[in-house]
């Protein structure tokens, strides 16, 4: 079986990525060892510590530039992260200055929202909509 064990968003800057990811969003840092002339730098859900981890990779190349650039003009988030309640996570991260494309709207069968995530990236929020 394969499973996710480590995904990564491309950053403009890591320092800036893990106080964002970690202060803000509320992620927990998980690994920070040297990497080469970067950092390896996971973050882990709080409900899930030994989960899956999120790399944030420095966007040193062309090709991570023109692919993050290419994906923010589209409007297209790099990630999508779930929580249990968009409209309170909503209103806390607009309270935490951060900034959304729009309110939470419709998308299939799930209620989304992007936000900037203040390194290069849109990030989408989203929870399930309850059919019942």
């Amino acid at each position: 079986m394969i499973k996710i064990t480590v995904t990564s968003v491309f950053v403009e800057d890591q320092a800036k990525a893990l106080d964002f990811y970690t202060r803000v969003l509320g992620f927990l840092p998980k690994t920070d060892v040297p990497a080469g002339g970067a950092r390896w730098l996971t973050v882990v859900s709080p409900a899930d510590p030994d989960g899956v981890e999120l790399l944030l990779e420095p966007n040193s190349s062309s090709i991570a530039t023109t692919y993050q650039e290419s994906l923010r003009a589209a409007g297209i988030p790099a990630t999508l992260f779930g929580v249990d309640d968009l409209a309170a996570e909503y209103e806390r991260l607009r309270g935490l200055g951060v900034e959304f494309l729009s309110p939470p709207v419709e998308a299939g069968d799930v209620m989304m929202a992007v936000l900037d995530d203040t390194c290069g990236n849109l990030i989408g929020i989203s929870q399930p909509i309850d059919a019942s």
